[in-house]
């Protein structure tokens, strides 16, 4: 398959196929409404009523792309569990024991997997007597002091008409990557992130916490930034982290054929309910679909459906309320519906680029593994002429918000515009090398305390920082040995002291109580 050539400005090249493509396939309304009825879902950070109260189970991105230090490979990312706060301890972020998370793989374009890679989880405590995550400094996957432990495995399934024809375990009890608790528990994350690499059966992969790749301005909701554009600009989920799966594979294992390069991939995941039986709570293929395209009465509904199913709410992407709200509130036009071009990027792909031969429309991702990774890539991605980012696939890089709500505006079927979140990259760099993500960030991301008065961004020295988790009601009496046993020993007297006057208190006030 040949990519697309930059003519002109990117977009005016990618305009023009995408509607030569929806001329040529026929991708008329009733064409596509001619799918079989069923429910369809799918999911992002907080984007549905039920999912949003069980962020464990939430999947918020998935990622798909030719791996650009290895362009024989295909690496796939999702993502779950969003805006885990570094420091949200004493339960850190563990992926529970009643879920099953898929990333399925359709080679044919019929909208059903061929291929799904599946991730189960088991966890381990080896003290129940703390309440503690780690016991002491964690130096190794395998250290004694890290208290609770999580292992996975990786099942590939290969099915026909949607019915499992055979199981192969490629990954078995490998160690996932802990959170990262802080500077004093874990002070070389890195080498734990870097012990947490594995090779699989045919691949590479990593488990565990990664900074949330996703960058955006999620103000959005608040009358599209603010209603006239003043809340733009911050990076809303700087600072957090998710769960991640990431796995490296051959693309020919996950293809068709050299002829019919282009997979489908989406990301689901199951929960196991009080019958025992598994039950879908999460879908994600592109991004921001169920947050801003589905409305609220149908978010739960497409969580719970399958790809083939999605005829169901094609009338959410011809007719999306984002380019109504566009046109009340900013006064841009909305282009003529139904939109066609909509349907291309979400649905079907793009022809000449990554529509498969006889698509059945469906959401997920499309990517055409045959063509290579760009040597400097844009974040606008085809968008602006660069044919190896989304929505060809999604890379860790690629301003999805920026591209979706320029589409949804209308820039492919003539109504320029260069709409965006003014927030064009992650606030972390992402790795040259599997996995890419970058790694996560510290429960303590300030200076440490009491480190020769070292001064944090607040102003406050380290000292000054120590004296207020001690109360600071007294002089810091360090004996010469260097050690604080002077303040444990005044902040216990002080502890008794109180505890002695309100039990006399409490007595005089009974004593008082019984005389009247």
């Amino acid at each position: 398959m040949t990519a697309i050539a930059r003519t002109g400005t990117g977009r005016r090249g990618f305009a023009a196929l995408v509607c030569g493509a929806l001329a040529a396939g026929g991708l008329t309304a009733a064409g596509v409404s001619a799918l079989d009825p069923g429910a369809a879902q799918a999911s992002s950070h907080r984007e549905a009523p039920l999912i949003s109260g069980q962020p464990q189970y939430d999947n918020t991105d998935v990622y798909a792309f030719v791996s650009p230090d290895k362009p024989d490979t295909t690496t796939l990312v999702a993502n779950w569990i969003p805006f885990e706060e570094p420091a949200g301890g004493p339960n850190f972020y563990l992926f529970p024991e009643d879920a099953q998370y898929d990333i399925h793989v359709d080679s044919d374009g019929d909208a059903q997997g061929d291929l799904v890679y599946r991730w189960t989880f088991d966890t381990k405590v080896k003290n129940k007597d703390t309440f503690l995550y780690n016991t002491d400094k964690v130096t190794s996957l395998d250290d004694p002091d890290l208290n609770i432990t999580q292992t996975y495995d990786i099942d590939l399934l290969k099915l026909d008409d949607q019915k499992v024809v055979s199981t192969k375990k490629i990954a078995d009890d490998l160690p996932v990557a802990p959170s990262n608790v802080g500077k004093a528990s874990m002070p070389h994350y890195k080498k734990l992130r870097d012990q947490a690499v594995k090779q699989v059966a045919g691949g590479t992969s990593y488990v565990g916490q990664a900074d949330d790749p996703f960058f955006l301005d999620l103000r959005v909701f608040d009358l599209l930034y603010g209603g006239d554009k003043s809340e733009v600009g911050r990076d809303t989920l700087k600072g957090y982290n998710v769960n991640t799966v990431a796995l490296q594979v051959p693309s020919a294992e996950i293809r068709r054929s050299e002829k019919q390069p282009t997979v489908g991939i989406w990301s689901t995941t199951q929960r196991k309910n009080a019958k025992g039986d598994w039950t879908q709570v999460s879908r994600l293929g592109n991004p921001l679909v169920n947050e801003v395209v589905v409305p609220l009465r149908d978010k739960d509904r497409f969580n719970a459906s399958a790809p083939w199913n999605d005829a169901d709410f094609l009338t959410y992407v011809q007719r999306p309320e984002l380019a109504k709200l566009l046109e009340k509130i900013y006064g841009i036009k909305a282009a003529d519906e139904p939109r066609k071009d909509l349907v291309s990027v979400f649905l079907t792909g793009v022809k000449g680029l990554n529509q498969p031969p006889d698509v059945r429309p469906a959401e997920a991702l499309r990517l055409n593994t045959s063509v290579k990774p760009a040597a400097a890539p844009k974040r606008l991605g085809v968008l602006d002429g660069d044919n190896a980012g989304f929505p060809n696939g999604r890379r860790l890089t690629d301003d999805v918000v920026d591209i979706e709500l320029q589409a949804v505006a209308g820039e492919l079927v003539g109504n320029k515009n260069d709409l965006g979140d003014a927030v064009n990259a992650n606030d972390q760099a992402f790795g040259e090398t599997f996995p890419y993500l970058a790694l996560p960030a510290s429960g303590s991301r300030g200076p440490l305390a009491g480190k020769g008065g070292q001064d944090g961004k607040d102003g406050a020295s380290g000292s000054s920082a120590r004296d207020a988790v001690v109360g600071g009601s007294f002089e810091r009496a360090t004996p010469s040995g260097g050690t604080d046993d002077a303040v444990l020993i005044g902040s216990a007297a002080a502890g008794t002291t109180g505890v002695l006057l309100v039990g006399i208190g409490l007595l005089w006030w009974r004593r008082r109580g019984r005389a009247t």
